[in-house]
């Protein structure tokens, strides 16, 4: 028989809240009237299969058609576990960011920063039955956002964790250690506890790190519970 545990409620500000003023779109982009629930079919929460079979792992976003990218190499590994530690394997992980000029490969973003020829910003890995996951990539650059006067987001990669299907995915972002944006950044800030907002910044591991080619960072993602990471979903998913 196996073991079970009751799930263990978030505490309270350690997920942001749907309305932070200080982080101005959420004026106009969270709900102002109770969720209405509705019930999902199969189709929810068992499909797409989310596989490497049909979306192909991009492990190495430092390279693009046999070219190197511009900027600092780096490496990012960790873990994702359940609230009681244990490892949630074969988990489909999306990631993207802005190049070390601090630009997105897309079109709307018009920002006076060079793109990168080299560097498209998106990745796809996969969880192993351990739960762990690996990528290279280039550290993204600060870049500026209208939020505020003189307002520039830290370096950060966004990552949305899938699944069995549609209706289950959660989205949050990986910081540096040392940025001194953090301090200043509203997003960042949207989560009110301290020591759950710590848990969105990566820490720096000379493990992880090849010499003369790449440093390591370490960033563990937990799902659900007390220690859960902070996720864009609200409070209550």
């Amino acid at each position: 028989m196996s073991e079970t545990s009751s799930f263990r409620p978030y505490a309270k500000g350690t997920q942001p809240e749907y309305d932070t003023p200080t982080y101005g779109s959420t004026g106009s982009r969270h709900p102002t009237k109770p969720l209405a629930r509705i019930a999902q079919t199969v189709t929810e929460t068992t499909g797409p299969d989310f596989s490497p079979e049909w979306y192909p792992p991009i492990t190495d976003i430092s390279i693009c058609d046999g070219h190197a990218a511009m900027g600092e190499r780096i490496i990012v590994a960790g873990r994702v576990t359940d609230e009681d530690g244990r490892p949630v394997p074969n988990t489909m992980i999306e990631i993207w960011q802005a190049n070390a000029s601090g630009r997105y490969h897309h079109a709307r973003d018009q920002h006076d920063a060079p793109l990168d020829a080299h560097f498209a910003g998106v990745g796809r890995v996969f969880t192993d039955g351990e739960g762990a996951y690996r990528y290279v990539t280039i550290k993204p650059g600060a870049y500026p956002w209208r939020n505020h006067a003189n307002a520039w987001r830290p370096q950060h990669i966004h990552y949305s964790l899938f699944g069995t299907g549609f209706a289950a995915r959660l989205i949050t972002q990986m910081y540096f250690p040392g940025d001194p944006l953090l301090a200043l950044d509203p997003i960042f800030h949207c989560v009110p506890d301290e020591a759950a907002r710590n848990r969105l910044v990566a820490s720096f591991d000379i493990g992880l790190t090849q010499p003369e080619w790449a440093l390591g960072y370490r960033f563990d993602v937990v799902l659900r519970g007390r220690g859960a990471t902070p996720f864009e979903d609200g409070s209550d998913h």
